[in-house]
C-alpha cells in the first residue's frame, strides 16, 4: 500500500501545473461517476471510492506545492 503511494507521488513531480489540473478534473468526473453509480447500485469495490478520494487530494496538494514553487 505504501510503496502504490510512492509511486503516485514520484509520478507527479514530473507533471506540469496544467497537467495537474487536467488531471485532477478528469479524476474528478471519474469520482461523481463512481459515486453515482454506487447509490444506484453498490459497487463491487466500495473502497475505490475512497481512494480516488484521496488520490484527488494528492493531486490537489502537488498542485498546490508547484504554484508556491515548495
Amino acid at each position: 500500500m505504501a510503496n502504490k503511494k510512492n509511486d503516485f507521488n514520484k509520478g507527479l513531480t514530473d507533471l506540469t501545473v496544467t497537467d495537474l489540473q487536467a488531471k485532477i478534473q478528469e479524476d474528478q468526473l471519474r469520482l461523481k461517476k463512481l459515486e453515482f453509480a454506487h447509490a444506484i447500485s453498490p459497487l463491487e469495490n466500495p473502497v475505490s471510492i475512497r481512494s480516488l478520494r484521496r488520490d484527488i487530494a494528492r493531486l490537489k496538494t502537488a498542485l498546490k506545492k508547484k504554484e508556491l514553487g515548495i
